[in-house]
């Protein structure tokens, strides 16, 4: 059976797994760890990308610790890092990839550290690496990318990699094929995006940095006019700005904790905590609608998923808001390293295509 090593970095930690292809065509784990990286050992490393030799010497550890050697491995799979706009898919880590990766992304995160990482195992070992459903997935149908101001258009960032593996969960689970499925999902966790699924396709979705409802720290679409006051009042430099709207906004700009759960033990004993909790509850929920609207009312579910898909009250409210749109479900938290290990193994049995990566497409 073939086997695969899945690689998923965060900010302060790196999800791996080892997973192999059953005899009925899942991936099921063999092994998986979060390896946690303590922050004051990072702090000597002034970019990220400066972690990927010892990032790399603990997954190493990780796969000896398992049982296992690099060289056993069929192949790679690594999170997509921020790349140029693509098609979601599988695509195929090439030098090209690595030196954009490197030298060319446009943000300094974690995620571009996998397929670094990846593309190094593959060249020791002979074998290949491979990303699938990147942050960068863009599938804009022509009229989501208008902003209202032909300098800016509208950009497609989104958390794919969980949100599509979802939508061919509950399509199998609505017996009906995933590429014929109109969906609304939204994923709840640090960051919120909210996207209309059509026929396999997100064709609009809220930058979660940008745009759409707050999240537990992003303040999301803000009063564009106050936004510029506050760009040239003189209290923040750009990077501050960017911070506050990104890392220092929503539930932590509000109740100082970026955890929901927190949150609602607050909301016991402080009337702030709760109406901050439905305030945002009422955004997501019109996020919702809104994606609904784009689909012209013809969807087949409503998914709800990410970490605060876990919290049942939380859910609850925004189903009181949207069930009447269509079924809602709930697919809560995220497998990401499943997902990465079903979109190799597809290229793997052929039963996909890996694209070909070209930072000029």
């Amino acid at each position: 059976m073939p086997t695969i090593l899945a690689i998923n970095p965060g900010s302060t930690s790196t999800k791996v797994g080892i997973f192999q292809r059953t005899p009925i065509g899942t991936s099921e784990p063999i092994a998986k760890k979060t390896i946690a990286h303590d922050a004051e050992s990072l702090q000597k490393y002034p970019q990220l990308l400066d972690q990927i030799q010892m990032r790399t010497k603990d997954i190493e550890e990780f796969v000896t610790e398992s049982g296992f050697s690099i060289d056993h491995f069929d192949a790679f799979a690594a999170r997509g890092g921020i790349l140029p706009p693509m098609s979601g898919g599988t695509y195929e880590v090439n030098a090209e990839m690595v030196h954009y990766l490197k030298e060319l992304s446009p943000v300094d995160h974690a995620s571009n550290l996998a397929a670094v990482i990846a593309f190094g195992f593959a060249e020791k070992t002979g074998k290949k690496a491979y990303i699938t459903d990147p942050v960068s997935t863009d599938e804009f149908e022509t009229l989501a990318r208008i902003s209202g101001i032909p300098e800016i258009e509208r950009k497609s960032f989104i958390h794919a990699l969980n949100m599509k593996a979802v939508s061919r969960i509950v399509s199998k689970e609505i017996g009906k094929p995933y590429e014929h499925c109109n969906f609304v999902v939204a994923h709840l966790g640090g960051g919120i995006s909210v996207g209309a699924l059509k026929h396999g396709r997100f064709i609009d979705v809220n930058n979660a940095n940008d745009e759409g409802p707050f999240s537990p720290e992003r303040t999301g679409e803000l009063p564009v006019g106050d936004v510029v006051k506050e760009a040239y009042s003189g209290n923040y430099s750009a990077k501050d700005l960017k911070k506050a709207f990104t890392k220092q906004g929503g539930l932590v700009a509000y109740l100082n904790t970026n955890d929901l759960r927190t949150a609602y033990e607050m909301a016991k004993r402080d009337s702030q905590a709760a109406e901050v909790i439905e305030a945002m509850v009422f955004q997501i929920s019109k996020e919702i609608g809104g994606m609904c609207a784009v689909l012209h009312g013809k969807i087949d579910a409503i998914i709800l998923t990410g970490g605060m898909a876990h919290l049942i009250p939380f859910v609850e409210k925004i189903k009181a808001y949207v069930y009447n749109f269509g079924l809602v479900t709930v697919v809560p938290g995220e497998d990401e390293l499943k997902a990465l290990a079903e979109g190799t193994f597809a290229v793997l049995q052929g039963s996909e295509t890996a694209s070909q990566f070209a930072s000029s497409r």
